[in-house]
């Protein structure tokens, strides 16, 4: 089974990344054909300086192999090395309805957030569509909030094929329930357009002051905790087997400590997490020859097969 999944290069990667797509890639590349992309031109939307966000791609490449992509297993690249894909995002904006777009609850969303609106976020989720459809995908890992999109290729999809023949593969969502929808430090969905993330490669003291801010009730110590609908719980309980789940309620429960325990216990599983995660990522951070060779390596793939599909979407609508 062909599966896709891409990240935007627009700020340094979160837990809300490694546990909503990055851990489950890494479960995912030994059971299927797996394909992950740096999405630089969706990070276009809100990126405004053009050396940060050239570093960002970089730094996300680095980030991805230091959590364990394996690019022998995983056809890895940026997403602007496969230039075909906004051919076919002009392609695809014949069939996709100003309605459908109109619906887009992502879009609305990051307006509401103090996100500039613009043709490009309006129109993101063609480009993702571009994206997906290429490829053949079959599966698209996503967090709830992006099934719509999902959705939205499919209806793309369907509009071609009914035009042109059954030249499309129509997708379907994959969501893991249990990490759909990852808390920031203010509760709302982690995101670094939110301002609200807890970065994955912090050093030591950052992460603790991090993780201090997350936002908590007012109970005083020496009182029982409510466990239930406590964003320190709930991001801790991501790194925790069901037995040590119980384990951290029945704290909560005792009285015996507070809030500040609990946001120094989960740094500590953050940090013992990822110990393996940063001494790779310190190797590539030394060899960024062989970052940028791997790169390249995913991109000719990955370029091979969507020059392929693009003569056959060329040839059904007419382009010479």
């Amino acid at each position: 089974m062909r599966v896709l999944t891409g990240i935007q290069a627009s700020g340094k990667l979160h837990i809300g990344n490694y546990f909503g797509a990055m851990k489950p890639m890494i479960e995912l590349q030994e059971e299927h054909e797996l394909f992950t992309f740096i999405a630089n031109y969706h990070s276009l939307t809100s990126s405004k300086d053009a050396e940060m966000l050239r570093q960002y791609t970089l730094d996300a490449a680095v980030d991805y192999l230091a959590i364990g992509i394996d690019p022998k297993k995983t056809t890895f690249w940026v997403q602007s090395q496969v230039p075909q894909v906004l051919e076919l995002y002009w392609i695809l904006s014949k069939f996709t309805p100003m309605g459908l777009l109109e619906r887009a609850h992502s879009y609305k969303d990051k307006v509401a957030k103090g996100i500039p609106a613009s043709h490009a976020l309006f129109s993101y989720p063609v480009l993702m569509a571009a994206d997906i459809l290429l490829f053949d995908t079959q599966k698209v890992p996503v967090g709830k909030d992006q099934i719509q999109h999902v959705e939205m290729t499919r209806d793309i999809a369907i509009k071609f094929n009914n035009e042109y023949g059954e030249l499309f593969v129509l997708p379907e969502h994959m969501v893991q329930d249990e990490v759909a929808t990852i808390p920031g430090i203010d509760g709302q969905k982690m995101s670094k357009s939110y301002g609200n993330a807890i970065e994955i490669f912090m050093d030591e003291k950052p992460l603790q002051k991090r993780c201090n801010k997350i936002v908590s009730s007012s109970t005083p110590l020496g009182e029982p905790l409510e466990w239930e609908g406590c964003h320190i719980y709930n991001l801790a309980a991501l790194f925790l087997d069901e037995e040590a789940k119980k384990e951290l309620q029945a704290r909560y429960k005792s009285g015996k400590e507070g809030y500040g325990h609990f946001k120094k216990y989960l740094k500590e599983l953050i940090w013992e997490e990822l110990a393996e995660a940063r001494e790779r990522r310190e190797y590539y951070l030394n060899h960024m020859d062989e970052v940028h060779d791997i790169l390249a390596m995913g991109a000719k793939k990955a370029g091979d097969i969507a020059t392929e599909k693009m003569e056959k979407v060329r040839e059904a609508i007419g382009l010479l």
